[in-house]
């Protein structure tokens, strides 16, 4: 299989700075959500602007999704606050729904060895960010 032009098109400086202030924005944007409203609310405005619907073939999507979930995780590895999984699945839902891209936001959980919880972002029942290491039991999907 051959990657199409848009999965290869690699960003130039300026498109990759003015992601990464998208992505430092969208943060701000969910960590303020969260203060004021439960989860669900805080995804409903986040996806405010999820009228437009994307013009790419299903696996363009999907690898638009992928790449930009990448960079969301390499931009806010390096902000201050709280940047776990919640936070990059939020920001991801942002920037995805202001591309016309769907999204489900899963939130996951185990019980064993400890408990831990865990959220992701798919798209058409793919993982968009990594699902973990495959011990989460859905608890929601949002």
């Amino acid at each position: 299989m051959t990657l199409t032009a848009v999965q290869q098109r690699r960003l130039g400086t300026l498109e990759r700075f003015r992601l990464a202030c998208e992505i430092a924005i969208a943060y701000a944007q969910a960590r303020r959500e969260l203060h004021r409203a439960p989860i669900d609310a805080v995804l409903g405005s986040l996806r405010a602007d999820s009228s437009r619907r994307a013009e790419l073939t299903p696996a363009e999507t999907l690898a638009q999704a992928r790449r930009l979930g990448r960079a969301v995780a390499r931009v806010l590895a390096v902000l201050p606050g709280d940047t776990r999984c919640l936070v990059r699945s939020l920001v991801l839902t942002r920037l995805l729904a202001e591309r016309g891209i769907t999204t489900k936001l899963v939130i996951g959980t185990r019980s064993e060895p400890e408990f831990l919880a865990h959220a992701w972002v798919e798209h058409e029942g793919e993982p968009v960010l990594s699902p973990g290491d495959g011990s989460f039991a859905r608890l929601a999907e949002l």
